[in-house]
Formats: structure tokens, C-alpha cells, sequence
């Protein structure tokens, strides 16, 4: 027997709307259940990670999940929760991002056990790309209503808004495509459940409607809360845009610092929906956070779960390395062992001076390091007068007048830090 879903996600805090039914069906049948991701880039950020939780629950608790990539569907843009149309992409991009997205979605289900709930990857545009619009409005359109799809949340909201724009057929029509996902994954591969973000209720219904009315089907629909803060600032962004699940666009060190900088109120949701850490790891771990809270147990515990989860031990202890360089916790080889980017963030907004390479690579004494070139000390009676005092380092090392920065000295094969000392931090960057 399947263990209980939706119970786990009820704990959670992961449970929004149910159709009747679908906790009863879901305890006594193994099944199939899908949830779609839209291709508006060639990667996911954190909001999406909550799908993915969900896939992952629904995969361990002995069911087949289905992730969608909606290349049919990405070339319209779902109008749930938009005030404006989205627009739209061409094809070459949306391919980069459908594959981007595939890359990542196969870091966090298992498509390979020998199982039957192995999880399965299909891009809707597989069998959208050759129905004709005839076909379509024949054996899909006539099932549902206009009066139908007026009912729904999204179009209301839109058709009532003051954006002067409106909503165009191709917008009101992404309902019908969404519902057709659903009855196609219900003919094709015995998909009994959608599962989705509380916004995507109306679309999800419309599947079960039309499962209902075009092959007298049962099907079911969950959906989960849309994560807030409690500050009332948007979930997932930060003053540089969205937090991605790619490194490359997010660091592993800013993802880590992201969930690190969580507060009090979101820890004690986020443990619960962003981990696996099971219910009296996680009862216990609020009791101790509640007791001492400047100790920020939850929030430590939280980056260290999503960080393992998203990027893997090898990136999470890198940035663990960056972060205890802001504490003055870090050893020159620390240091040394940051790539160039994840450096820069962690020294974001300190002074910088560029040293040309052809010079450099005949090693450069510290007076004009500090003073000469870099300005970092105003004269060079200055910076012997710091030198002497033993009051400057070299990547956290403390180094005299007689030091010659070489290339050894390279973070990141381009920076070396120099500091004068706890807190006044400079930066060289050696270039070509």
C-alpha cells in the first residue's frame, strides 16, 4: 500500500485545495500523478523547487510522478496570477530552455529505478505539434463551455482588471491546452492526479472536467500554498533578480546565503517544506531554535539541507568556505580554494584596483601594492608604517615589506585580497 501523500503534505503546510476524493483514492491505488513546468527559462528558480518537493514526496510515498515540460504550452503563457500577456517566445529559445530544465529535473527524481513509479520526463509538445486547430475545436472545444472557462478565477480577474490590454483569445484558450495535458497524460499513461501551485486550481479542474465529460474519467487535483514571507517581499527574490537553481546563474554561495538570511517565522515553514528531515527531527529543531534564536539553529540547518539537496556536498562545503570568510573563520587556503566568481560575491562592494599581468608576473613588492598602484593606503611611508606594525595581510595572512606578491598569491587564478586590519578590505585584479 502506498504510504499517505497527502498527509505528509498536510503537515507541511504544503496543502492548499484537494478534490473530494482524492486522499481516499491516493491511500488505496498506486498511481500516476504529473505536475507541468513552464519554459520561460533555461532554468528553475526556488518557487519552482516546490514542485519539485512535491514530485519527490509523491515518488517516495510509492507513485509515479510525471514532470511536463510545456513546450506547446510555453509558446502561449499561462495568464494565472498575470496582469499582463506574457510574451512570447521563439523557438530556438524555448528549446535551450526546455533542455536546461530536463537537466535540472533529473537531479531530483529517480527516472531510472526498475519500479513502477519511475519517474517519467514529456514535453506536451510532443503531441500538440501535429492537432490541427479543427481537430482541436472538434474533439476538445465542445466540452466545455464558454460559460465554463468565463467562471474561472484567471479570466475573471483578468477580464476585470484595468490593464487595457484585456486578454487575448490565445490567453483564454491556455485553459482548454492545460486540460488537454491532462486528459491525453489520462488516456496515454493512466495519470489519475494534477498536481500544481494554488493559482493553477482552475486550470487543473478544467482537466478533470473535461476527463470527466469527453470519457466519463475520475481524475483528482492538489494543489499547495504559494509561498510568502513574512515581510511580505516576494519568495525567491533578492536585489539581484530570482534565486535559480542553476549555479551559474545563482551561486552556490548565494543560494546557501539566501536560505541563512531566512527569517525566524519563514524558517519554521521553510524546514518543513523545503527538507525531507522528518517530523520529530524537525519538532525537535524548532523547540531549540525557539529557546535560542539568536543562534540561528533552523536557519543553519535549512541552507544546509536545500544547498545539499540543489548542489551537492562538494558545492555546499565551497560555500561554506565563503561564508566563514565573512567571519573571519577562513585559513589563506580557504580562500585560495574559491573559483573567481564566488570570491567577488563574497567581497561585494569592496574597492578594487587592476594590475596589469605583463607586470605583475615579475612579482610586486607591497608598498606598491599598497600604495603605488592601488591607492589602497595614501603614501608609502603609510603602508611601511602598516607593514611594520604587522597590521597587513595577504589573503588572510599577515606579511611584512619584504613579501613580493607572485602568482602564487592568486585566488581564483585573477585576485589576491589585501586587508588592512579586521574589517578594511581591498581588492587586486591582475589583467591582461
Amino acid at each position: 500500500m502506498p504510504k499517505n501523500f497527502v498527509a505528509e503534505l498536510r503537515w507541511r503546510g504544503m496543502l492548499h485545495d484537494i478534490m473530494p476524493d482524492t486522499e481516499t483514492y491516493l491511500e488505496q491505488n498506486a498511481t500516476t500523478g504529473y505536475i507541468g513546468f513552464d519554459p520561460t527559462a533555461d532554468s528553475l528558480h526556488i518557487g519552482s523547487l516546490v514542485q519539485i518537493m512535491i514530485l519527490m514526496h509523491f515518488q517516495r510515498a510509492g507513485h509515479r510522478p510525471i514532470a511536463l515540460v510545456g513546450g506547446a504550452t510555453g509558446m502561449i503563457g499561462d495568464p494565472s496570477g498575470k496582469s499582463d500577456e506574457r510574451n512570447l517566445l521563439d523557438a530556438i529559445t524555448l528549446e535551450k530552455n526546455i533542455q536546461g530544465i530536463k537537466s535540472q529535473l533529473g537531479r531530483f527524481l529517480d527516472f531510472d529505478t526498475k519500479d513502477d513509479h519511475a519517474a517519467l520526463l514529456v514535453n506536451n509538445y510532443d503531441w500538440m505539434k501535429s492537432y490541427t486547430l479543427i481537430d482541436f475545436s472538434r474533439d476538445i472545444g465542445k466540452h466545455l463551455t464558454v460559460n465554463y472557462m468565463m467562471s474561472k478565477d484567471s479570466v475573471k480577474k483578468r477580464l476585470g482588471s484595468d490593464a487595457k490590454v484585456g486578454m487575448s483569445f490565445t490567453e483564454f484558450t491556455y485553459q482548454l491546452l492545460q486540460g488537454y495535458d491532462f486528459l491525453y497524460l489520462y488516456e496515454n499513461m493512466d495519470c489519475k492526479v494534477q498536481m500544481g501551485g494554488s493559482d493553477q486550481w482552475g486550470n487543473i479542474t478544467t482537466g478533470t472536467e473535461l476527463i470527466r465529460r469527453k470519457v466519463s474519467g475520475k481524475a483528482f487535483a492538489i494543489t499547495c500554498p504559494l509561498i510568502t514571507k513574512a515581510d511580505g517581499t516576494k519568495f525567491g527574490k533578492t536585489e539581484g533578480g530570482n534565486v535559480w537553481l542553476d549555479k551559474d546563474r545563482t551561486s552556490p554561495y548565494k543560494f546557501y546565503q539566501y536560505w541563512l538570511n531566512t527569517s525566524d517565522e519563514d524558517a519554521i515553514n521553510y524546514i518543513k517544506i523545503f527538507t525531507f528531515l522528518d517530523r520529530p527531527v524537525i519538532e525537535q529543531l524548532i523547540e531549540e531554535h525557539l529557546a535560542a534564536p539568536h543562534q540561528r539553529i533552523l536557519q543553519k540547518k535549512l541552507a544546509e539541507e536545500v544547498t545539499l539537496l540543489v548542489h551537492g556536498e562538494e558545492e555546499y562545503q565551497k560555500a561554506i568556505q565563503a561564508s566563514q570568510i565573512l567571519f573571519g573563520k577562513s585559513t589563506a587556503d580557504g580562500l585560495k580554494a574559491l573559483d573567481g566568481k564566488t570570491f567577488l560575491e563574497v567581497f561585494e562592494g569592496v574597492p578594487q584596483a587592476q594590475i596589469n599581468a605583463e607586470a605583475f608576473a615579475k612579482g610586486m613588492d607591497m608598498i606598491a601594492a599598497l600604495a603605488g598602484e592601488t591607492q589602497f593606503l595614501n603614501s608609502n611611508g603609510e603602508a611601511r608604517r602598516a607593514l611594520k606594525e604587522q597590521s597587513i595581510s595577504v589573503n588572510k595572512q599577515k606579511v611584512d615589506e619584504n613579501y613580493i606578491l607572485s602568482k602564487e598569491d592568486l585566488i581564483g587564478g585573477q585576485y589576491i585580497l589585501l586587508q588592512r586590519g579586521k574589517k578594511n578590505y581591498f581588492i587586486l585584479q591582475i589583467v591582461s
